[in-house]
């Protein structure tokens, strides 16, 4: 998907996905194509800040809908909210086990299993993460 880099852009891609353009739509996927990978509660308290009202259900439906037209990608982080971000090239994620931060890692996808190894399985993707501390969490380890 092309980068979203204004008002625009994002109501142009709204409209190439066949999704109308609301003011609700049009500032959740502005707060999401502003970077970073945001869980709900953030997504709703920062479009809720220039909406004046928004509920967490109505960004979880949104999401729901930018999911399902490839406008957005969620990332599952275990014990913790998912965290979404603007779909985009094919990458892998770095995730923080210590507070949950999640990167972007340029990496290409793990190879698919060997033949035989998940007999009557149809593997449609396969994801890498990689695990450990961010820099801040490191640094406050070294330091304890």
């Amino acid at each position: 998907m092309e980068e979203l880099t204004g008002r625009e852009a994002v109501i142009q891609r709204l409209r190439d996905v066949g999704l109308r353009v609301t003011g609700p739509r049009l500032e959740v996927l502005t707060v999401l194509a502003a970077g970073g990978h945001l869980d709900v509660e953030a997504i709703t308290a920062t479009a809720r800040e220039r909406l004046g009202t928004l509920t967490s259900q109505a960004v979880y439906e949104m999401l729901r809908h930018f999911q399902e037209t490839g406008l957005v990608s969620k990332f599952d982080r275990p014990g913790l909210p998912a965290v979404f971000e603007v779909a985009g090239p094919a990458h892998q994620h770095a995730l923080c086990v210590r507070c949950g931060r999640v990167e972007n890692v340029a990496a290409t996808a793990a190879p698919a299993p060997p033949a035989g190894s998940l007999p009557e399985w149809r593997v449609d993707d396969a994801e890498v993460v990689f695990k450990g501390l961010c820099p801040d969490c490191a640094r406050h380890a070294e330091a304890a």
